[in-house]
Protein backbone atom coordinates (compact mmCIF):
# COMPACT_ATOMS: atom_id res chain seq x y z
CA UNK A 1 0.00 0.00 0.00
CA UNK A 2 1.52 3.27 -1.09
CA UNK A 3 1.43 6.29 1.13
CA UNK A 4 0.55 9.67 -0.33
CA UNK A 5 2.37 12.71 0.99
CA UNK A 6 0.80 16.13 0.67
CA UNK A 7 3.07 19.14 0.72
CA UNK A 8 1.45 22.45 1.55
CA UNK A 9 3.24 25.61 0.44
CA UNK A 10 2.32 28.85 2.11
CA UNK A 11 0.51 31.24 -0.20
CA UNK A 12 2.11 34.65 -0.52
CA UNK A 13 0.30 37.78 -1.62
CA UNK A 14 3.31 39.02 -3.57
CA UNK A 15 7.12 39.04 -3.73
CA UNK A 16 7.40 41.48 -0.83
CA UNK A 17 5.29 39.14 1.29
CA UNK A 18 7.66 36.27 0.46
CA UNK A 19 10.76 38.35 1.22
CA UNK A 20 9.29 39.49 4.54
CA UNK A 21 8.56 35.86 5.40
CA UNK A 22 12.17 34.86 4.69
CA UNK A 23 13.50 37.78 6.73
CA UNK A 24 11.34 36.89 9.74
CA UNK A 25 12.01 33.16 9.39
CA UNK A 26 15.79 33.63 9.38
CA UNK A 27 15.75 36.53 11.87
CA UNK A 28 17.51 38.83 9.42
CA UNK A 29 18.07 42.48 10.27
CA UNK A 30 15.91 44.27 7.75
CA UNK A 31 18.24 47.29 7.83
CA UNK A 32 21.28 45.13 6.95
CA UNK A 33 20.01 42.45 4.57
CA UNK A 34 22.53 39.81 3.43
CA UNK A 35 21.37 39.93 -0.17
CA UNK A 36 23.26 36.85 -1.28
CA UNK A 37 21.57 34.63 1.35
CA UNK A 38 18.15 36.19 0.80
CA UNK A 39 18.40 35.83 -2.98
CA UNK A 40 19.39 32.17 -2.69
CA UNK A 41 16.43 31.31 -0.46
CA UNK A 42 14.07 33.34 -2.62
CA UNK A 43 15.11 31.37 -5.73
CA UNK A 44 14.68 28.09 -3.80
CA UNK A 45 11.05 29.02 -3.13
CA UNK A 46 10.50 29.78 -6.82
CA UNK A 47 11.94 26.38 -7.70
CA UNK A 48 9.47 24.75 -5.29
CA UNK A 49 6.65 26.57 -7.02
CA UNK A 50 7.77 25.15 -10.36
CA UNK A 51 8.17 21.66 -8.88
CA UNK A 52 4.56 21.57 -7.76
CA UNK A 53 3.28 23.11 -11.00
CA UNK A 54 2.33 26.38 -9.38
CA UNK A 55 2.18 29.28 -11.80
CA UNK A 56 4.69 31.96 -10.93
CA UNK A 57 3.42 35.48 -11.41
CA UNK A 58 5.59 37.88 -13.34
CA UNK A 59 6.01 40.07 -10.27
CA UNK A 60 7.84 37.24 -8.47
CA UNK A 61 10.21 36.85 -11.41
CA UNK A 62 10.74 40.58 -11.55
CA UNK A 63 11.73 40.61 -7.88
CA UNK A 64 14.15 37.75 -8.52
CA UNK A 65 15.81 39.82 -11.23
CA UNK A 66 15.93 42.80 -8.86
CA UNK A 67 17.62 40.72 -6.15
CA UNK A 68 20.21 39.44 -8.61
CA UNK A 69 20.90 42.99 -9.76
CA UNK A 70 21.41 44.19 -6.17
CA UNK A 71 23.63 41.19 -5.47
CA UNK A 72 25.80 41.91 -8.50
CA UNK A 73 26.15 45.58 -7.54
CA UNK A 74 27.29 44.62 -4.04
CA UNK A 75 29.87 42.20 -5.43
CA UNK A 76 31.35 44.87 -7.71
CA UNK A 77 34.11 47.07 -6.29
CA UNK A 78 32.91 50.32 -4.79
CA UNK A 79 33.22 53.28 -7.13
CA UNK A 80 34.46 56.55 -5.71
CA UNK A 81 33.51 59.85 -7.31
CA UNK A 82 36.47 61.91 -8.49
CA UNK A 83 34.86 65.21 -7.54
CA UNK A 84 33.58 64.79 -3.99
CA UNK A 85 35.07 61.42 -2.95
CA UNK A 86 31.65 60.16 -1.85
CA UNK A 87 30.67 56.51 -2.11
CA UNK A 88 27.61 55.41 -4.05
CA UNK A 89 24.33 54.83 -2.22
CA UNK A 90 23.65 51.40 -0.75
CA UNK A 91 21.93 49.38 -3.54
CA UNK A 92 19.72 47.74 -0.87
CA UNK A 93 18.23 51.04 0.30
CA UNK A 94 15.22 51.07 -2.04
CA UNK A 95 14.37 47.45 -1.23
CA UNK A 96 14.61 48.11 2.52
CA UNK A 97 12.23 51.09 2.26
CA UNK A 98 9.70 49.05 0.29
CA UNK A 99 9.85 46.21 2.81
CA UNK A 100 9.39 48.57 5.77
CA UNK A 101 6.38 50.18 4.14
CA UNK A 102 4.87 46.80 3.26
CA UNK A 103 5.40 45.52 6.80
CA UNK A 104 3.65 48.57 8.22
CA UNK A 105 0.57 48.07 6.02
CA UNK A 106 0.54 44.35 6.75
CA UNK A 107 0.52 44.98 10.51
CA UNK A 108 -2.39 47.40 10.10
CA UNK A 109 -4.23 44.85 7.95
CA UNK A 110 -3.76 42.17 10.63
CA UNK A 111 -5.19 44.47 13.30
CA UNK A 112 -8.22 45.23 11.12
CA UNK A 113 -8.75 41.51 10.48
CA UNK A 114 -8.69 40.80 14.23
CA UNK A 115 -11.20 43.59 14.84
CA UNK A 116 -13.48 42.22 12.09
CA UNK A 117 -13.35 38.71 13.60
CA UNK A 118 -14.10 40.04 17.09
CA UNK A 119 -16.98 42.15 15.76
CA UNK A 120 -18.37 39.16 13.89
CA UNK A 121 -18.76 37.30 17.18
CA UNK A 122 -20.97 40.01 18.66
CA UNK A 123 -24.70 39.57 18.24
CA UNK A 124 -27.24 42.25 19.05
CA UNK A 125 -30.66 41.51 20.44
CA UNK A 126 -33.54 43.11 18.62
CA UNK A 127 -35.62 45.57 20.57
CA UNK A 128 -38.60 44.17 22.40
CA UNK A 129 -40.40 47.47 22.87
CA UNK A 130 -44.04 47.30 21.97
CA UNK A 131 -45.91 49.84 19.84
CA UNK A 132 -46.46 53.28 21.34
CA UNK A 133 -49.95 53.40 22.82
CA UNK A 134 -50.63 57.09 22.31
CA UNK A 135 -53.24 58.95 20.37
CA UNK A 136 -51.67 60.59 17.31
CA UNK A 137 -52.82 64.02 16.16
CA UNK A 138 -55.65 63.92 13.66
CA UNK A 139 -54.76 64.26 9.96
CA UNK A 140 -51.05 64.89 10.71
CA UNK A 141 -48.04 63.13 12.19
CA UNK A 142 -46.06 64.05 15.29
CA UNK A 143 -43.13 65.24 13.18
CA UNK A 144 -45.26 68.01 11.70
CA UNK A 145 -46.37 69.03 15.19
CA UNK A 146 -42.75 69.14 16.37
CA UNK A 147 -41.76 71.34 13.41
CA UNK A 148 -44.64 73.67 14.24
CA UNK A 149 -43.40 73.93 17.85
CA UNK A 150 -39.86 74.71 16.65
CA UNK A 151 -41.27 77.52 14.52
CA UNK A 152 -43.04 78.90 17.62
CA UNK A 153 -39.77 78.73 19.58
CA UNK A 154 -37.86 80.59 16.89
CA UNK A 155 -40.52 83.25 16.52
CA UNK A 156 -41.01 83.82 20.24
CA UNK A 157 -37.34 83.93 21.21
CA UNK A 158 -35.69 85.49 18.16
CA UNK A 159 -35.88 89.08 19.48
CA UNK A 160 -35.35 88.31 23.17
CA UNK A 161 -32.11 88.84 24.99
CA UNK A 162 -30.51 86.10 27.04
CA UNK A 163 -31.86 86.14 30.59
CA UNK A 164 -30.74 84.45 33.77
CA UNK A 165 -32.28 81.06 34.45
CA UNK A 166 -35.13 81.41 36.94
CA UNK A 167 -37.38 78.92 38.68
CA UNK A 168 -40.19 77.63 36.48
CA UNK A 169 -43.40 79.56 37.02
CA UNK A 170 -45.64 76.93 35.49
CA UNK A 171 -45.92 73.18 35.77
CA UNK A 172 -47.25 70.83 33.10
CA UNK A 173 -50.50 70.50 35.06
CA UNK A 174 -50.88 74.31 35.16
CA UNK A 175 -50.45 74.58 31.42
CA UNK A 176 -52.88 71.73 30.80
CA UNK A 177 -55.55 73.66 32.72
CA UNK A 178 -54.75 76.88 30.80
CA UNK A 179 -55.09 75.10 27.43
CA UNK A 180 -58.41 73.51 28.44
CA UNK A 181 -59.67 76.90 29.67
CA UNK A 182 -58.64 78.52 26.39
CA UNK A 183 -60.62 75.97 24.41
CA UNK A 184 -63.61 76.05 26.80
CA UNK A 185 -63.98 79.82 26.49
CA UNK A 186 -64.20 79.55 22.72
CA UNK A 187 -67.62 78.80 21.26
CA UNK A 188 -66.13 76.49 18.65
CA UNK A 189 -64.01 74.84 21.35
CA UNK A 190 -60.91 75.25 19.19
CA UNK A 191 -57.95 77.60 18.91
CA UNK A 192 -54.92 78.15 16.75
CA UNK A 193 -51.90 76.08 17.74
CA UNK A 194 -49.88 79.27 18.29
CA UNK A 195 -52.51 80.74 20.63
CA UNK A 196 -51.59 78.19 23.29
CA UNK A 197 -48.16 79.80 23.68
CA UNK A 198 -47.82 83.06 25.58
CA UNK A 199 -46.11 85.76 23.52
CA UNK A 200 -43.99 86.78 26.53
CA UNK A 201 -43.03 83.24 27.51
CA UNK A 202 -39.40 82.21 27.83
CA UNK A 203 -37.94 78.97 26.46
CA UNK A 204 -38.72 76.93 29.59
CA UNK A 205 -42.38 78.00 29.60
CA UNK A 206 -42.76 77.23 25.90
CA UNK A 207 -41.42 73.73 26.44
CA UNK A 208 -43.76 73.17 29.41
CA UNK A 209 -46.70 74.29 27.27
CA UNK A 210 -45.77 71.88 24.50
CA UNK A 211 -45.40 68.99 26.97
CA UNK A 212 -48.82 69.86 28.43
CA UNK A 213 -50.31 69.75 24.94
CA UNK A 214 -48.81 66.30 24.27
CA UNK A 215 -50.11 65.05 27.61
CA UNK A 216 -53.62 66.25 26.78
CA UNK A 217 -53.43 64.44 23.44
CA UNK A 218 -52.33 61.28 25.23
CA UNK A 219 -55.23 61.59 27.70
CA UNK A 220 -57.62 62.11 24.76
CA UNK A 221 -58.77 65.50 26.10
CA UNK A 222 -57.82 67.38 22.92
CA UNK A 223 -56.82 66.62 19.36
CA UNK A 224 -54.87 68.49 16.70
CA UNK A 225 -56.00 69.00 13.12
CA UNK A 226 -54.47 70.34 9.95
CA UNK A 227 -56.68 70.32 6.89
CA UNK A 228 -53.86 70.20 4.33
CA UNK A 229 -50.10 70.64 4.16
CA UNK A 230 -48.77 74.03 5.29
CA UNK A 231 -52.23 75.13 6.44
CA UNK A 232 -52.90 76.46 9.95
CA UNK A 233 -52.85 73.97 12.81
CA UNK A 234 -55.82 74.00 15.22
CA UNK A 235 -56.34 72.56 18.69
CA UNK A 236 -59.80 71.08 19.36
CA UNK A 237 -61.46 70.14 22.63
CA UNK A 238 -62.42 66.49 22.35
CA UNK A 239 -66.03 65.49 22.96
CA UNK A 240 -67.03 61.94 23.77
CA UNK A 241 -69.36 61.88 20.78
CA UNK A 242 -66.51 62.63 18.35
CA UNK A 243 -64.72 59.75 16.68
CA UNK A 244 -61.15 61.00 16.71
CA UNK A 245 -58.33 58.78 15.43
Amino acid sequence: MSLEYKVHLKAFEGPLDLLLHLIEKNKIDIYDIPVAVLTEQYLIYLDQFREFNIDIASEFLLMAAELLRIKSRILLPELVSETDDQQEDDPRQDLVERLLEYRKFKEISNVLDEMAIAQGQIFYRETELGPVQQLPPQNMDIKTLWIAFQNVMEGQLSDKKIQKVAKDKFSVQDKMLIILTLLGNNEKECALFTEAFDADADRAELIVTFLAMLELIKLKRIYIRQDYSFSSIYIFLRNDEENVL
